[in-house]
């Protein structure tokens, strides 16, 4: 969180052609108290992925994230009244059926894993929502930077006193080594590249379209996960994880659709 931070402070100033800027207005009175919100759910959707990953492995993990459209889907209706069609909604069953295939006969199945890869889920789901509904907002123009900057702010006030609670502190300083040290400032680096760039995405798309292009991550992930740690994985469960996959493709075909029809019913009412 510390190196997000920093990154977000610096890219309020240089984007990098990640967005345009602008120009400098008075926050609205809500402006902190929704950086609050976005940003505690991105140290919950931080941590509960770490404990996911304590107890189950990455290719189950991310199996269990690429149902995110699913859980996309409803949080965009409540908060943003968002409708999905019919055969959108029937594009999601392909996605369901893959991840109960894959928790049924997944070696490293765990229940404490899979809840936290659960929880992950639905809080990521919300902060990409609310972040758009932001986005969207007339009353202030969000820059991502300063989406990135304020709520992981937020996120490290949080993250900092629980850290303290929850670590062992003389274990980390007996542990910590040069080579680890640099593993985890790249994975601050390479984490705050992601984030910035979703939220630059955010902007553009949609947040279940968003959620889908997670997913497509996700499966060049599991089969990374499976190729690199050697993770062994069961035919039915291999088959769980190509079906999610497949049903995300499915989905974007759906989603295709959705659109055309839309743009034809605006042309001819």
């Amino acid at each position: 969180m510390i190196m997000i931070t920093v990154g977000g402070a610096v890219n309020m100033y240089l984007p990098c052609g990640l967005y345009a800027p602008a120009p400098p207005k008075a926050k609205p009175p809500s402006f902190y108290k929704n950086m609050a919100i976005i940003g505690g759910f991105r140290f919950f959707t931080v941590l509960s992925g770490l404990v996911a990953l304590k107890f189950v492995a990455v290719s189950f993990t991310e199996t269990v994230k690429s149902s995110a459209p699913m859980f996309t889907v409803l949080v965009a209706k409540v908060m943003l009244g968002e409708n999905t069609s019919m055969g959108v909604l029937c594009s999601l069953i392909p996605i369901m059926g893959g991840l109960a295939l894959t928790s049924a006969y997944e070696i490293s199945f765990n229940f404490t894993g899979m809840f936290a890869a659960l929880c992950t889920n639905i809080s990521e789901c919300i902060q990409n929502v609310y972040s758009k509904k932001l986005f969207n907002s007339t009353d202030y123009q969000y820059t991502p930077a300063e989406m990135q900057f304020y709520t992981s702010l937020c996120s490290m006030v949080v993250q900092i006193p629980i850290s303290f609670l929850i670590i062992d502190m003389n274990n980390v300083y007996e542990t910590m080594s040069w080579s680890m040290f640099v593993s985890l400032i790249l994975n601050g680096i390479f984490f705050h590249g992601q984030t910035i760039t979703a939220y630059g995405l955010m902007g553009y798309i949609s947040p279940v379209t968003h959620s889908v292009a997670n997913t497509v991550k996700r499966a060049l992930m599991i089969w990374l996960s499976v190729l690199i740690f050697g993770n062994p994985v069961t035919l039915l469960a291999g088959m769980g994880m190509v079906l999610v996959t497949a049903g995300v493709f499915v989905y974007n075909k759906a989603r295709e659709r959705e659109s055309a029809a839309k743009e034809l019913t605006d042309k001819h009412p």
